[in-house]
């Protein structure tokens, strides 16, 4: 029985959405029937052939055998009549001329330079040049370096192993290849800090599970310094204002510590060594106002004191002191230092002086706030970084009215800052927002070249490896991260010395500039104010005379005033 139902409609009604709808209608039911096994027989083995592939044919067909030969034919110089002899090259030279002074020639090159037959002669023309693959293209030319992108990434995070964590203020490398480095922790909020656990740690570059070394001293520690010329001797000063020394070779605890009356009388937070002939020197600032030289072999006295009274400097109050909260030394420069100051003014000063006055003769206008950061450069030793406030700025040592570059005001505080220890043109800055920021003022001025969101905590503290590529970076809760940049950011192109050269010197000459227009500005208004006065002094007992002293004298300032622009112009047009 065969069940069939056929749909028809027209072709306007295909592709419509279907409307489905339930319905229990039965179309056909075909029930089973017992009895058709009756006529069911099952054969076995069944043997049956079958083909799926074409039939064909097999057809065979003889061909005549093709003979081929080769032939050749040695073209040297044909087209010549026969009486040209063509190894001559006098006669070839005549018979041309008189082929080019012929109309007809003229007219089959005019033929042949229209635009259809110059391609194919150009075709035909290009078919006998020969490509030299060995040949070396623009081989007098230098290769341009390609633009790399600049780029930072984590390497290993080393955190605190207490619970209560704690602010680290100061990193410092080893100096055999900086294989280790040790962090100085401190709780900020000492006083309402329950906590009597003042360790600090020395941490593996390789192992950020566990800190090499724990040191244990009595009180926090505010800083923690390696010798440069022994690895295994540290110095450090404490809250107390007292300066410590320690031996990693004798364990963790203090080998020798100054006499509380002689150090400083606020927490001690920056110490620095300098050269010396048994590498045991080292020297201490505080926001007390003084500066002390110490020996770690006699640790109970200091060796000299310095009180940074800018005032009076040679009666040495203690009392009338500025706070000093950067510290800087710079091994080439023999026995000069700088320090900066909670006012915002850097002081260059060298041991040398004979006077307290004398040794801190050099003084800078550097920041609105506080110095929290002063580093020379490098390379350029008479230049320095000072980082303050919301901005950093970039000096000269001939420059003492004002910087010769400086960044944009950033949203938030800067924290701190440092020079690349390899690349000449960079510098670090860390920022309140857990950002870290890399300026290269030789690719650009006017931001960044590298901005990186380390963590949501303010960073305290930055230290640049020796070797450039690494870069420690603390935050305040306890953490240290250690970063590697890119080789953009580490190593100098060819030039770059030369440029960052010419670079600081043309805006050092700017500043010159400016500072002598400044002066000389400034002793015209002197002068002018003088004899102003002096005149109003004698007019005043004429009083016919008083408003005609007056006119003269603004008449005079204009004047003086118009002279000095135009003067200060033509002399930075001059220097560009």
């Amino acid at each position: 029985m065969d069940a069939e139902y056929a749909y028809t409609k027209k072709r306007m009604h295909f592709g419509k959405k279907c409307n489905f709808s339930d319905n229990d209608k039965v179309e056909v039911e075909i029930k089973s029937d017992p009895a058709l096994m009756n006529n069911y027989v099952r054969t076995d083995p069944v043997t049956h052939a079958t083909q799926c592939s074409k039939v064909y044919a097999v057809h065979e067909v003889n061909t005549p055998t093709a003979t081929y030969r080769d032939s050749k034919m040695f073209h040297y110089e044909g087209g010549w009549p026969k009486d040209i002899n063509m190894k001559d090259l006098e006669q070839t030279v005549r018979y041309r001329r008189k082929i080019e002074k012929d109309e007809l020639y003229l007219k089959l090159i005019g033929i042949l330079t229209r635009d259809l037959a110059f391609k194919s002669m150009e075709h035909y023309i290009l078919q006998n040049n020969a490509c030299n693959i060995y040949e070396q293209f623009f081989a007098d030319v230098e290769a341009t370096p390609l633009i790399q992108r600049a780029f930072s990434r984590t390497v290993n995070v080393y955190r605190d192993p207490l619970i209560a964590k704690r602010s680290i203020t100061h990193l410092s490398w080893s100096p055999d290849q900086g294989n280790r480095f040790a962090a100085s922790y401190s709780n900020a909020n000492f006083k309402k800090s329950f906590s009597s656990n003042y360790t600090s740690y020395i941490w593996e570059v390789e192992n950020p599970n566990s800190p090499y070394m724990t040191l244990k001293p009595f009180c926090p520690t505010l800083t923690l310094e390696y010798n440069p010329k022994d690895s295994n001797i540290l110095v450090s000063g404490l809250m107390t204002g007292q300066v410590a020394c320690w031996d990693v070779r004798r364990g963790p605890e203090l080998v020798d510590i100054s006499s509380i009356e002689f150090s400083h009388r606020d927490p001690c937070d920056k110490t620095l060594w300098i050269n010396s002939k048994t590498g045991t020197e080292f020297f201490s600032a505080s926001k007390d106002g003084q500066i002390k030289w110490w020996d770690t072999r006699k640790m109970l006295t200091p060796t000299e004191t310095l009180v940074i009274d800018l005032l009076k400097p040679e009666d040495q109050n203690v009392d009338k002191a500025t706070g000093i909260s950067a510290l800087q030394f710079e091994s080439s420069m023999g026995t000069r230092f700088m320090c900066g100051l909670e006012n915002g003014i850097v002081v260059s000063g060298t041991r040398k002086g004979k006077t307290p006055g004398e040794k801190i003769a050099t003084r800078f206008r550097a920041q609105y706030g506080p110095v929290i950061s002063l580093e020379r450069n490098p390379t350029f030793v008479k230049n320095f970084l000072t980082v303050g406030d919301w901005t950093s700025r970039i000096w000269a040592e001939d420059c003492r009215e004002s910087c010769i570059a400086w960044t944009p005001g950033h949203r938030d505080f800067l924290t701190g800052g440092a020079w690349s220890t390899t690349r000449y043109s960079v510098y670090y800055l860390i920022k309140t927002d857990g950002t870290l920021d890399v300026w290269d003022f030789l690719i650009q001025q006017d931001s960044p070249v590298l901005s990186v969101k380390i963590c949501d905590e303010s960073l305290t503290c930055l230290r640049p490896h020796e070797q450039g590529q690494l870069a420690a970076v603390a935050n305040k809760k306890g953490s240290t991260y250690l970063l590697e940049f890119s080789e953009v950011l580490t190593i100098n192109q060819k030039n770059d010395k030369v440029l960052l050269t010419a670079l600081l010197d043309r805006e050092t000459r700017r500043e010159k500039v400016i500072e002598a227009k400044n002066r000389e500005l400034r002793l015209k208004m002197k002068t002018l104010k003088t004899h102003g006065e002096s005149d109003f002094v004698d007019a005043a007992s004429k009083p016919d005379e008083r408003d005609e002293v007056k006119e003269s004298c603004s008449d005079l300032r204009n004047a003086l005033i118009t002279q000095c622009e135009e003067e200060y112009e033509n002399l930075i047009n001059a220097v560009k």
